[in-house]
């Protein structure tokens, strides 16, 4: 089942960046079929998070698509080569946002390996957020597009986390945000190999 946009559009950005995890996110781009059950996260909670592109009310051609209502990509680029994939959540005008770090690969594991250029399968194929944008077929010019499919779109496939088996984090990469760094906003799945190093 396709994860309705309800799913998207409510208030708490952990508990939902939590809830992502086991479920598998979904492209079919270009007539390829991918999927990878998502095994970690990292949340970001808009205007009053340092580590937001949205902290402050900031608004930029870039960052625009984070106030739109919940249930939409956002995917933007990091160093100018990592195409990062997000889906932005909350109501319009409140910019979260949840960065989909590691994924599981499941479906057209060929596809994705052809896509990194990987011979074997490895973690370091879907391991990180650049990895997995690279084998899922997904950048920048996904930005915006819904999560209802038919291009990107997240399934509830009753893949059941135990709470017990969620770790939560500090977030990586953004020493910049100082205190809001150290805040506890990515989640793993205990014990994953997927999991990004």
């Amino acid at each position: 089942m396709i994860l309705p946009q309800s799913f998207y559009t409510r208030t708490d950005v952990v508990k939902i960046a939590k809830e992502l995890l086991g479920k598998v996110l979904v492209t079919e781009i270009d007539g390829v079929y991918t999927s990878g059950m998502i095994v970690e996260t990292e949340a970001y909670a808009g205007v009053a998070d340092k580590a937001s592109h949205a902290f402050g009310g900031r608004r930029t051609n870039r960052t625009e698509v984070m106030y739109s209502q919940g249930g939409v990509a956002y995917v933007y680029l990091c160093y100018g080569i990592h195409h990062l994939f997000n889906v932005v959540t909350h109501a319009a005008d409140t910019p979260h946002a949840i960065l989909i770090r590691a994924l599981e690969p499941i479906d057209g594991v060929e596809a994705m390996m052809h896509r990194r250029g990987k011979e074997g399968l490895q973690p370091s194929l879907t391991a990180g957020p650049g990895a997995l944008s690279m084998a899922m077929g997904i950048n920048t010019t996904h930005t915006g597009i819904s999560l209802q499919g038919p291009c990107i779109y997240v399934e509830d496939r009753g893949i059941k986390i135990s709470k017990k088996d969620i770790v939560p984090a500090t977030r990586i990469g953004v020493a910049y945000a100082m205190d809001d760094a150290l805040r506890p906003y990515r989640f793993y799945i205990k014990g994953n190999k997927w999991v990004s190093k």
